[in-house]
């Protein structure tokens, strides 16, 4: 499957407050956003007026997808229990209220430990997570930017997280959010990094379709507009293209500079 302008599915972050208006605003059939603090470890909130009811019974009718990114700051990978045992606490606090909004996925980072621990602890805690957590909607993990240490930076590591995840009650609906500035900046070939990702995954299921303000292999998490970065132009356009898969803009600005950034995408996909 690859997806050209004519079947192109794409949106972006927006705020939480309303994101079906936020929708419009960018005529996008799609939207992500955040249930509360990206920094915080509060409890989900639903800032829709009428609550996760009315959201849910409101984008149905809209026919916009709700796709809700977990916050920063959980790491299930880790074995520090003052952050670990939160973690998965918050973690199964998102699904459920992703869930109770209808959502297609709940999106989380692949989280790390830290020097001089064993990466297989992290591999592991991770299928403990997918077992005590139930998914009620696709958990997506995310490849991320930086840091020697990290669950899901390099191809090594995303395959051992999904090797241990495979033993877990509920791998099924673990899918992978596939982050174009955090492949850049993580020293991944853009060029192959669908193919590579699909080949230890098994899956895309959805494309965070963001330029980088930084050079390849920097490590850095700096997105930036589309075309106004150091990613070649082309390669952005070739992910989407061999996904198949929605896509969803994290860049900065309004509605206008999406609209724009979703313009720039089309124009190069062509047909």
């Amino acid at each position: 499957m690859s997806t050209s302008s004519a079947d192109l599915r794409v949106g972006a972050h927006v705020d939480q407050t309303d994101p079906l208006a936020e929708a419009a605003a960018r005529q996008a059939p799609l939207v992500q956003f955040f249930l509360g603090d990206p920094q915080g470890w509060d409890d989900p909130v639903v800032a829709y007026a009428g609550g996760a009811a009315a959201l849910r019974a409101d984008a149905e009718a809209a026919g916009v997808d709700l796709y809700v990114h977990a916050p920063y700051v959980l790491n299930v990978a880790t074995t520090n229990n003052r952050i670990r045992i939160p973690s998965r606490k918050l973690l199964a606090k998102h699904v459920t209220a992703a869930t109770e909004i209808g959502a297609k996925g709940l999106i989380v980072h692949g989280g790390h430990v830290t020097k001089g621990e064993d990466p297989a602890t992290g591999f592991d805690n991770w299928r403990k997570a997918v077992e005590a957590t139930d998914l009620t909607l696709p958990l997506l993990i995310e490849n991320t930017a930086g840091g020697d240490h990290a669950m899901t930076r390099h191809l090594d590591r995303v395959a051992a997280v999904f090797e241990a995840v495979s033993a877990a009650a509920g791998a099924e609906q673990v899918g992978f959010c596939l982050d174009t500035c955090h492949a850049h900046a993580g020293g991944l070939d853009l060029a192959t990094v669908v193919a590579d990702v699909r080949r230890v995954t098994g899956r895309v299921d959805l494309v965070h379709l963001n330029d980088s303000r930084d050079d390849a292999g920097s490590g850095a998490d700096r997105h930036t507009s589309l075309g106004e970065g150091h990613i070649d132009p082309d390669l952005l356009a070739g992910v989407v293209r061999d996904a198949g898969a929605p896509v969803v803009c994290e860049t900065p600005g309004p509605a206008e500079q999406h609209v724009a950034d979703f313009t720039w995408l089309r124009d190069r996909l062509g047909g």
